[in-house]
């Protein structure tokens, strides 16, 4: 069953951020729109770039009024001691959450369970805790946080223009679509 518009299970985690252990829970999520970004492990090697990457445009994201979460199968207390000794993840101030347990993972539908890791994973949560955007994919292969804020550009988009639709490659301010039935068949 796909995770699409469906509702963000309760949760409740630890998570570092800006040199603080704070609580976050499905509750954190509502009320803004919210990126939730899960990555295999602490102290490796495409992880820190792919955070490293949404850190450099976590302005962009807070211009949204999105807020970026990390999270992986490690502790807070790794979090910190990744953030701590990493030049790339001490540019990081988006909350690293973590899921020892794995609840996250398994309530996202990334855990691998014989590694007790979580694949890449990308949600994309609306203000009412809906997840609206979902993907994943190989842990070999990092993202891209510019074609994520994309996404996020055209789902809000669509959000807040009931009827519209946003075409591949959409970008802000470009044409969208009316489905109708005068289209079908003249696209």
């Amino acid at each position: 069953m796909s995770l699409i518009n469906t509702q963000v299970l309760p949760f409740k985690a630890t998570a570092y951020q800006n040199g603080k252990f704070i609580e976050v829970t499905d509750e954190s999520l509502k009320g803004k729109w919210s990126v939730v970004v899960f990555y295999p492990a602490d102290f490796t090697f495409v992880c820190p770039t792919e955070l490293e990457d949404l850190a450099d445009n976590y302005a962009e994201f807070q211009k949204l009024g999105v807020e970026v979460y990390g999270v992986s199968t490690d502790t807070h207390f790794s979090h910190k001691a990744w953030h701590d000794t990493s030049d790339a993840i001490k540019k990081v101030q988006y909350p690293l959450v973590g899921d020892p347990t794995a609840t996250l993972a398994r309530n996202f539908d990334v855990l691998i369970e014989e590694e007790g890791l979580a694949l890449r994973g990308t949600f994309l949560i609306n203000p009412e805790g809906q997840i609206k955007l979902c993907e994943i994919h190989d842990n070999g292969i990092g993202r891209d946080a510019s074609e994520l804020l994309r996404k996020v550009k055209a789902a809000q988009y669509v959000a807040s223009h009931p009827g519209e639709v946003c075409p591949a490659k959409w970008k802000e301010g470009a044409e969208t679509l009316k489905p109708s039935l005068d289209l079908v068949g003249k696209i």
